[in-house]
């Protein structure tokens, strides 16, 4: 498949600070791309540069192949993590005020009925509620039809039952043959929505994949947790390490049958033992050295 956005060698420099070293990205139509990174990574620089809002300082944007230009503008969406929308409108004015700034739109009828906005229409935006803020600000992103959608940090601050509300949204968005570039601190968000994941670190990408492949790629193994006070120091006492995760201790294993026959060879209580697969933030913190936070 095509890529809908291109970047090569994309250079970004402040005075005394590269903030993108020169990075390469092809995004491929029809697919959520999450971009992740530690604060101070360069994703909010290299997003603000594929989005047109700032110059590089060397290295090519393409959009189908060609310079961002009118076209472009057109035909992309952006949800801004913090968006300033008009005091005293309704939901129903701020669409139909959004719609009037392109020549392209969605019919506003469409857009109430895939964003879920019906029950909020004649509501004043500034008495609505996170979650449907966001949906409504999604909709603004999408108003123009647009190929290639922007969502920076999109759940940031809503609930859970929210959250995943919005990501049902996404998915129904990207079934419409739509590319959306996502930023996300949430890792489990990353897993649900991103088809393929780059992670930043130091201006650089530093791992790139589906999350599948990249946490096959990093980890063939599982974690076993035990609480510290089932296990005691006995663990070393056999030949097995562990890590301390909080009261947890945890074992990294790739033999799992000849480890747990192991524990129970020596009098270890699994009663309370957890296994888990690896995830997304473990395999950020793996190769950032970082912990992602919101």
């Amino acid at each position: 498949m095509s890529p809908i956005i291109t970047a090569a060698k994309l250079f970004k420099q402040y005075p005394g600070v590269i903030a993108v070293d020169r990075i390469d990205l092809a995004i491929p139509k029809g697919i959520c791309f999450g971009l992740l990174g530690p604060n101070g990574a360069g994703k909010t620089t290299t997003i603000e540069m594929l989005e047109g809002i700032q110059m590089q300082t060397s290295g090519t944007v393409l959009y189908k192949g060609e310079p961002l230009g009118a076209r472009y503008r057109e035909e992309v969406g952006i949800q801004f993590q913090h968006t300033a929308l008009q005091e005293f409108l309704t939901v129903r004015e701020t669409l139909e005020l959004f719609e009037r700034l392109y020549r392209r739109t969605l019919p506003i009828p469409e857009l109430i009925e895939l964003c879920s906005l019906a029950d909020i229409l004649e509501r004043d935006t500034r008495k609505i509620s996170g979650g449907q803020r966001q949906r409504l600000l999604l909709a603004l992103a999408l108003i123009n039809d647009p190929e290639l959608i922007f969502l920076d940090e999109p759940t940031t601050g809503l609930d859970p039952q929210a959250r995943r509300n919005f990501w049902d949204l996404v998915n129904l968005v990207k079934s419409r043959d739509k590319t959306i570039v996502l930023t996300t601190h949430y890792m489990e968000e990353a897993y649900a929505l991103c088809d393929e994941i780059a992670i930043m670190d130091k201006g650089r990408i530093v791992s790139q994949g589906t999350p599948a492949h990249l946490l096959s790629e990093h980890f063939g193994d599982v974690i076993l947790q035990i609480p510290q006070s089932d296990a005691g120091s006995k663990l070393a006492d056999f030949g097995l390490s562990a890590v301390q995760a909080g009261d947890m201790l945890e074992i990294r294993t790739n033999r799992l049958h000849q480890t747990l026959q192991q524990l129970l060879e020596n009098g270890i209580n699994l009663d309370r033992l957890r296994i888990r697969a690896w995830t997304l933030e473990d395999l950020f913190i793996n190769v950032t050295g970082k912990k992602l936070n919101p």
